[in-house]
């Protein structure tokens, strides 16, 4: 039913405090964004290394979802959230197991979620999503459309660069023997 954790939500009082913290000391590279101004929030999806993603959320205005969260503190981890590769699948299993869920969400091609309360889930709020991983990462952070792998010869070997499944690259360095090596069992030598 799980893919896999897709990224951990932290909502913040201060996003430019965060952002700042997120991405000049830990080296986040930030990706898309939105606004929803029904619920009076902004969130943000940073990349982390290779696979791990980050969101930072934060209230737009007075009235916001997150102002209850942030009532007493200046931010916190929110939720988890993780890919699914079929959200009626996991609606339909949550169903089966008698696990509450509520706002479920269907955005077409683009998003599907449901949440289900940390009542129910050992204290977590946790969201299951249906998505293209690679459609809300940063240029940076993904490989050209089209492209399931990079090379780029250095002196000391090579750094091969892989699309993930989950989104983003994964990078993998290689000395000449190691591509030597490579070369002879992709030629079945």
């Amino acid at each position: 039913m799980i893919s896999r954790i897709d990224h951990v939500s932290i909502a913040v009082r201060d996003r430019e405090k965060a952002e700042k913290f997120f991405t000049e000391l830990c080296g986040l590279i930030p990706g898309v964004y939105a606004e929803d101004d029904n619920m009076k929030y902004r969130w943000q999806i940073y990349s982390a290394g290779d696979l791990s993603r980050l969101e930072i959320m934060n209230p737009t205005g007075e009235g916001s979802f997150l102002d209850n969260f942030l009532a007493n503190r200046e931010g916190g981890v929110h939720h988890l959230d993780f890919e699914v590769p079929d959200i009626y699948a996991a609606k339909d299993k949550l169903e089966e197991m008698g696990i509450p869920y509520f706002g479920f969400n269907d955005y077409g091609d683009i998003w599907k979620e449901l949440f289900i309360h940390p009542k129910d889930a050992f204290g977590v709020l946790i969201q299951l999503a249906q998505f293209n991983p690679d459609d809300w990462l940063g240029d940076e952070a993904r490989m050209k459309k089209g492209k399931k792998w990079e090379l780029k010869k250095h002196d000391n070997g090579a750094t091969l660069t892989f699309a993930h499944p989950g989104g983003g690259t994964v990078d993998i360095e290689l000395t000449p023997s190691e591509m030597k090596n490579l070369a002879a069992e992709l030629n079945n030598e």
